[in-house]
């Protein structure tokens, strides 16, 4: 992999053809070393955010030693760079050979159900084994996340109930997850959801040796400047101590996005410009996905030299395919007078960036690059990086408003 002191150096060097996937692994080690430094329990990095080997082993070296996988593809990666891990198969649905394959070839213990039907594969997939530890995943309001996670998994009501007095019959360890869905603002959605939990948990009436309070740590975007994560801490932990759970019960987290969005940025060509429409070489089936698809503004930056201190301008943004809605309304601010040839980074891509990009309409090629330089914005400065980051990003809200 090409290494380059900046983006602006990669491109002034080589003037790429192809988009560029440039990874920072040492924004994904910081990120990670501050969660295993503040979070109070058990940190499970969710590898489908970005599975690149660079990443994974910029979280294992941080400390991490535990991992959040979906699939057997996952399990093997995992399985194959970081010695000693521990995985948790956390898809709450799974074929019947991946769990098989997960338990006996792979020693995974660890297991997430959110119906009786799922539940009874796993009994009857793992040889009715009694060292399983099962996580039952619960439906929780999302309502206070960017992006909404709900609808599609965890139990709910009565069925919860039926879960939870099942899975504690045969489970070694039962544990109870949720997800207050993705880029959550807010923390307090942690204390509503577990205030939530701890409801079920009571009508149960079952011990609980583990609670998992999933991802949704929010990265830092233009428009969208989350409190401290020192805030999230602080809530989980509060709402933790007033759980009904065992004296003993063990705490877990699962970030992705937080560990991960800083350490990746793409490099995309403009390869026409007609007035505030710029047609670039990746777009929604490519890395920019979140930005098509969810309306994410990424911050952006001209990759030219003389690009500081010239007057910005709102861009809407279209990618390569042929497809209409293959595009991106942003604002994306970029200096007035961007043009054909020119190159933008965009920030913060490393959170289902590269993982979400297709081969659609015969696009998705790309180099990969490593840079030594910093993200655009961070969470991880410290009181003073953080004081920074802030107003940064606010800087890039209000000129976005402007227009």
């Amino acid at each position: 992999m090409e290494r380059h002191a900046s983006a602006l150096a990669l491109v002034v060097g080589s003037g790429p053809d192809l988009p560029v996937h440039c990874l920072r692994p040492h924004a994904a080690s910081k990120a990670a070393d501050w969660f295993v430094r503040r979070f109070p329990g058990d940190v499970l990095y969710a590898v489908k955010a970005n599975p690149h080997p660079a990443i994974i082993d910029a979280v294992y070296a941080a400390g991490v030693r535990w991992f959040d996988v979906a699939s057997l593809p996952e399990i093997e990666l995992i399985a194959g760079r970081c010695p000693g891990a521990t995985l948790a198969f956390m898809h709450p649905v799974k074929a019947r050979s991946a769990i098989a394959r997960a338990y006996f070839d792979f020693g995974v213990r660890i297991f997430a159900v959110d119906s009786l039907d799922e539940l009874s594969k796993l009994v009857k997939e793992t040889g009715g084994a009694r060292d399983l530890h099962i996580i039952t995943r619960l439906a929780v309001s999302s309502d206070y996340a960017q992006h909404k996670l709900s609808g599609k998994f965890g139990a709910a009501g009565p069925e919860a109930v039926m879960v939870l007095r099942e899975a504690r019959a045969i489970a070694r360890e039962l544990g109870v997850s949720f997800h207050v869905g993705s880029q959550c603002m807010r923390p307090e959605a942690w204390r509503v959801a577990m205030q939530s939990v701890s409801e079920i948990i009571r009508v149960a009436g079952v011990t609980v040796d583990i609670v998992d309070v999933g991802g949704g740590f929010p990265a830092a975007y233009p428009g969208l400047t989350p409190p401290p994560l020192d805030a999230y801490i602080e809530e989980i932990k509060a709402s933790f101590e007033e759980m009904p759970v065992l004296e003993n019960a063990d705490l877990w987290c699962e970030p992705g996005r937080a560990l991960c969005a800083e350490a990746g940025s793409h490099i995309a060509r403009v390869e026409l410009r007609k007035g505030d429409a710029l047609y670039l070489n990746d777009g929604g089936y490519g890395a920019l996905f979140d930005a098509a698809h969810d309306g994410l503004v990424f911050p952006a930056k001209l990759l030219r030299e003389d690009a500081v201190h010239r007057p910005l301008a709102p861009f809407r943004l279209f990618g390569p395919t042929c497809d209409s809605i293959d595009a991106m309304e942003g604002p994306f601010l970029l200096p007035a007078d961007v043009n054909e040839g020119d190159y933008i980074e965009f920030g913060l891509t490393g959170a289902y960036g590269a993982a979400l990009a297709t081969r659609f309409n015969g696009f998705g090629d790309y180099i990969e690059a490593e840079l030594a330089d910093a993200p655009m914005l961070t969470m991880y400065g410290g009181a003073a990086g953080a004081a920074n980051q802030s107003q940064s990003v606010i800087a890039l809200h209000d000129a976005v408003q402007e227009y």
